[in-house]
C-alpha cells in the first residue's frame, strides 16, 4: 500500500512576511503585480512556502528596475 504524502501546511500573512523578512505592503504588492502564488481565504492571504520558494527561484521577486 503506497504512504500517503504529507500535506504541506498553509502559513499566514504575518509567517510569510517574517520568512522573507519584508513588508506586509511589499508581499501585497507582489501578489497583485508579479504573480506571487497566494490564496485568499475569506478575507485571509495564505502562502505555501514551497510555491513560494519556486517563485523566487524562478526570479519572480527580482527587481524589475535591475537587468
Amino acid at each position: 500500500m503506497a504512504e500517503l504524502k504529507q500535506a504541506e501546511n498553509w502559513v499566514s500573512m504575518k509567517d510569510i512576511t517574517k520568512y522573507l523578512d519584508v513588508s506586509r505592503e511589499t508581499v501585497l504588492q507582489w501578489i497583485s503585480n508579479r504573480n506571487m502564488p497566494a490564496s485568499k481565504v475569506g478575507r485571509l492571504w495564505k502562502f505555501k512556502i514551497s510555491e513560494v520558494d519556486a517563485w523566487i527561484r524562478s526570479g519572480g521577486a527580482a527587481d524589475k528596475s535591475e537587468s
